[in-house]
This record gives C-alpha cells, structure tokens and sequence, in this order.
C-alpha cells in the first residue's frame, strides 16, 4: 500500500498507537532491567508486565493527548520518535543511560569526540525506527472532531487515563513498589521521559549558572617552608587523564604490563585504591578542582566560586592550563590558557583529525627556564576516551591485539575492544614517564624543584555488565566507571625543601583516597597556607615533617 492511500483515521487513535510505538520500540533497556528488577521472567509475573506496559502506555497516551491538536501532534510526534530512535540506540549500544550528566556530555562535547560515536549502525536505528515513523506520521491523513466535543473527549481522555493508571499501580504496587525504590536507574531508561528529564536537569542548571564568581583563598599565602629557599623555584605538573580506569594499570595489578616505564620511575608513589568525583569529564573535572567534595558538589556551586587554580594564582603562582582534549569545564577560566589539541600539518604527533598527548609536553622545558615565577601547569590528556580508543596512540604502541578499529563495538570482541584501551593505557604509561624526565632534567640542569601529580577523571567500561563507556549515574555506576589511577612524584629537591617523607607515603598508597583529597593534596603539597585547606583531606599531609 502506498503511503498516499492511507486511511484517514482519528486523532485519538493516533496518539494511542504512537504511545504504544513509544513504550514497545524505544524501550528494550528499559524492559530488560525491569524483569530483572521484579525477580526476572516467571509466568507469576505476567500480570506485573502487563499492568506495567498498559500503563505507560496510558501515561503516554495522556501526556500526547494534551498536545493532540492539528498542526503540533504531528511535529511533536516526529521530535519524539527522532530523538528517541538516538537515545535508544546510545542505551542499547553502550549500556549508557540519559540524564542531566549525559545532556551536559553532548553539548560540551567538541565535534570530533561526536564524530566517533556515528556509525552505520546508529543510521540504520535512527532511519528505521526514527526517520521511517517520521514519514509514515507525517503522511497519515488525521480527522480531528470539532473543537469543543474534542476538548471535552481530550479531558475525559486523561481523566480516564490516570483513573486507570491508579488502579494499575495500586493492583501492582506489591511488586512495583520494591523494584522502582531499589532499581531507580529505571527513570533514567525511560524513554522518551528520560530525555526531557534529563534536558530539564542539564537547562536549569545551565540557566541557574551566577554571572558573579564568589572568591575563594583569597588569604592564600606561602607556608614556613619557602622561606628556607627563597630564590629557588618550583614546577608543579598536574596531569588530568582522560577516561583510565585503575584496574587497567598493571601498576595496580593488571595482568598485562601496561606500565612498564612508570614501574621504572624511582620515587614514584602510586595510590592504588581511588574513587572519582563523577563519571563523565564534565562533572568529574569540575569537581576535582574544587574544595566541595562529591558530597558537597553540584554543577550550580562549582561554577559560581573559584577553584584550585584560583587559590594557587592568589598564592603567586604562574599558573597554565594546557589542553588536549574538550576544555576545562570552567575551572581554567580566569588563568593562562592554551590548545595543543588541533592538528598542524607536518607535525609527527598529530594526524589528520587529532593530536596525541605527546604534544602537551611541546616547549615545556624552554618554558621552565625562562620563567621567573613558581609554575602550576595542568596538562589535560585525551587520553582513553573512546570509542575509537585505536585513535588515541601512535602505531608503536599497538603492542597488545588484535584491536577493535571501529566504533561500532558491537561488532568487536570484549577481547579486542579491551587490547585497543590497553594500548591506550600503554602510551599514557609512556607520556607520564616522560614527563617525569623531563622534571628530574629540569632539577637537575635548571636548579628547579619539580613535582608530577597525576589522576584520571573517571574510568570506563569495556562490556562489563554489558556497559560500554562511561557517564553512568553515579549511584549505579559500576567500579569500573568510578575506580581511577593517581600518583605522585617528587624530585629529590621537592622532597627535601617540603619535609616529604616518601617512605610513609608508599606506606599510605593502599589507603582508600578520591577526588574529594586532590583539591587539598595540591595545596599541602605546595606548602600553601589558606583557610580553606584542610590537612585532613591532604593525602600527604601526614607524611610531612613540617615546623
């Protein structure tokens, strides 16, 4: 039949059979984890998943019935089963969820990081189960009655609809209550509710946002031990990762050496048991760099105080954020700034779409000896991000295989998709070394007294739990997501000015540590004195020596 001798049908029946579309077409991650909820597939449960489906659809069926008039139902509808057809194919292919996080993820993601997660496949989902209802809705000929006797069937409509919702969840409530209350990533695979939750959430923070930046160490000021060296400078590197997740560290472990050279690195202490702040680099950057804690933060409160680097700049630091990946999320704003992340042509360490985190280091030794202030210099990895992780290091570091190179995991072995991220971890093994002797030569050489401390932002699943990625809500995030490396080197000049005693560090280095510590590691490390550092979140705190 062609779509032009389609049957005229009524309005009302089209937004019942869209609603029904809705809950069957877009929801299989949703259904999945709602039978597992309620005690997995048994004939007793039959009527929980029939009472449960019915009343979506009814929910629905009422919400599109509001805006069931001539002219809008037909946009609304082909916005929904778009946009839809995307979230659903994101769920499915990686086992992420939609909310406020993975909204912020999408805008803040620059083009490149976008271009990874297109494939054929996301074209095949969006054209039959977006593109393809689009056009049939747009096409199908709607009667609508006239204006009153329809409004009053509309409110009837959805008085109907929630009477018989009640009912339902009031027959079911034994069963449903238990599973909503302890499986509350349910909301967060709804679709499409989901999607304007979530873009709600991710607006009204984004709106809330103050013009006005509340200063914060304003008082921040040099500790006891400057005064001993008074003329010698320091140079302080914090390396932000990118998407390393810590058992993938054969520094904690792993059984495939990913950290042959770091191994190697004398005095270099390694924290083994890290949490993050978050699990997407939006939120985990942000709060990292703060003094709120994961307890304590909100994307609201972030950015309406100043952070790490600020105390550090009112300290008197020259202080430099140096970016490879997507930005700094705010926390670099109001200090130097510079992009190493766009390819030039003829530079061995890019290639046509990216650069690899070897450029970070570009200059920095020729910037050590010609500056006359004490540095601070953050350099931002891309580090692991995937899916295409086969991107994220030259060819010499493909030393584990055969590896995934699409990013169409689905179409790639656990196996090969782990050895591509393997690899990954490979070269931040060998950018991290370097860096560490490029410090000890700038002690040696330059009379400087270095340190490197270095975390990731979060961590990643590789099909663990049938997850891909990361950005999963915290509260259900698995460890993969939310478990990161960190570690700290020191050269012998650092140690010995700021009373370090590495011993007790390499003793506390199984100690359970996260994000909340960086802020306030940062500013013992530096012998920085301000009222908001608080020595009981220093992670080195107890092994100084100081007066």
């Amino acid at each position: 039949m062609k779509i032009a001798t389609l049957p005229r049908i009524g309005a009302p029946m089209l937004t019942l059979g869209a609603s029904t579309f809705l809950v069957l077409a877009y929801n299989s991650s949703f259904w999945k984890t709602f039978v597992s909820a309620t005690g997995g597939i048994r004939l007793g449960n039959l009527p929980v998943y029939l009472g449960a489906f019915v009343a979506l659809v009814l929910l629905f069926n009422a919400i599109l019935t509001l805006v069931n008039f001539r002219f809008v139902i037909k946009p609304v509808l082909i916005v929904l089963f778009l946009g839809a057809s995307a979230a659903s194919y994101f769920m499915n292919q990686y086992g992420v969820v939609i909310d406020a996080a993975m909204v912020q993820n999408v805008v803040e993601t620059d083009t490149r990081e976008a271009h990874e997660l297109l494939s054929w496949q996301m074209l095949q989902t969006v054209t039959l189960l977006g593109i393809v209802p689009s056009l049939l809705v747009w096409r199908l000929p709607l009667r609508f009655p006239p204006v009153r006797r329809d409004l009053l069937a509309k409110l009837g409509t959805v008085a109907l609809s929630l009477l018989a919702i009640a009912g339902l969840l009031m027959l079911l409530f034994k069963t449903l209550a238990p599973a909503v209350r302890e499986h509350r990533e349910l909301r967060f695979l709804l679709t499409p509710t989901n999607m304007f939750q979530a873009t709600h959430g991710y607006l009204k923070r984004k709106w809330a946002t103050p013009a006005v930046i509340a200063p914060l160490g304003t008082d921040a000021g040099r500790g006891s031990q400057w005064a001993a060296q008074p003329g010698k400078r320091t140079v302080t590197i914090i390396v932000v990762g990118e998407t390393a997740r810590a058992m993938s560290f054969s520094l904690n472990g792993y059984t495939r050496t990913t950290n042959p050279l770091l191994a190697a690195q004398a005095g270099l202490v390694n924290f083994a048991s890290v949490s993050s702040c978050g699990t997407a680099t939006a939120v985990s950057v942000a709060c990292v760099f703060s003094n709120l804690g994961r307890d304590g933060y909100s994307a609201d409160k972030a950015a309406s105080q100043e952070g790490l680097l600020d105390v550090l700049k009112h300290a008197g630091f020259d202080v430099l954020w140096r970016d490879n990946n997507s930005g700094c999320k705010g926390t670099c704003d109001r200090v130097r700034y510079e992009d190493v992340s766009q390819p030039k042509p003829g530079d061995p360490l890019c290639n046509a779409e990216e650069c690899y985190d070897e450029r970070l280091l570009g200059g920095l030794r020729e910037m050590i000896r010609a500056s006359p202030k004490d540095l601070v210099i953050v350099l931002h990895q891309k580090g692991s991000h995937g899916p295409e992780y086969f991107k994220r290091y030259p060819a010499g570091f493909g030393k584990f295989g055969p590896v995934c190179r699409t990013n169409e995991l689905e179409d790639c072995s656990r196996e090969s998709i782990a050895a591509a991220y393997d690899n990954t971890i490979l070269y931040t093994d060998f950018v991290l070394s370097r860096t560490i002797d490029l410090l000890r030569a700038a002690a040696a050489e330059d009379g400087v007294d270095t340190a490197m401390l270095y975390f990731s932002d979060h961590g990643e699943s590789l099909g663990e739990h049938n997850m891909y990625l990361h950005g999963a809500p915290y509260i259900i995030s698995p460890a993969e997501q939310r478990r990161v490396p960190m570690m700290l080197w020191v050269s012998d000049g650092f140690r010995e000015r700021f009373k370090i005693d590495n011993s007790c560090l390499a003793a506390r280095a199984t100690q359970q540590f996260s994000h909340d510590n960086v802020f306030h590691t940062v500013l013992g490390l530096l012998n920085v004195s301000t009222a908001v550092y608080n020595p009981k979140l220093d992670a080195i705190h107890p092994c100084t020596r100081r007066n």
